[in-house]
C-alpha cells in the first residue's frame, strides 16, 4: 500500500494534522523553556539527557508531557 500524499488527504484530517503538529511544538518549546531556566538540583536525571531527548525525539508529544510529570522536582 503506497503512502498517501497530502493531496490525497482530507481536509478534516489535514487540519487535525495541523493541529496535533502545532501542539506537540508549542508543548516541545514550552517544555524545553523551563528545562533551560530549571537549576540542575531541581531536574531528574542529567540535563543534556533531556534537552537531547526534548529536540531530537519525535514522540507526538508523550515526550513532553513526561518532562512535566516526571522530570521535574518540586
Amino acid at each position: 500500500m503506497a503512502a498517501k500524499r497530502w493531496n490525497d488527504l482530507s481536509p478534516g484530517v489535514r487540519k487535525l494534522l495541523v493541529v496535533a503538529g502545532s501542539a506537540d511544538a508549542a508543548l516541545r518549546a514550552a517544555a524545553l523553556f523551563d528545562l533551560r531556566r530549571r537549576p540542575a538540583e531541581q531536574i531528574r536525571g542529567p540535563k543534556w539527557v533531556w534537552v537531547t531527548a526534548l529536540s531530537v525525539v519525535s514522540s507526538a508529544g508523550l515526550l513532553p508531557l513526561a518532562w512535566f510529570v516526571v522530570g521535574r522536582r518540586r
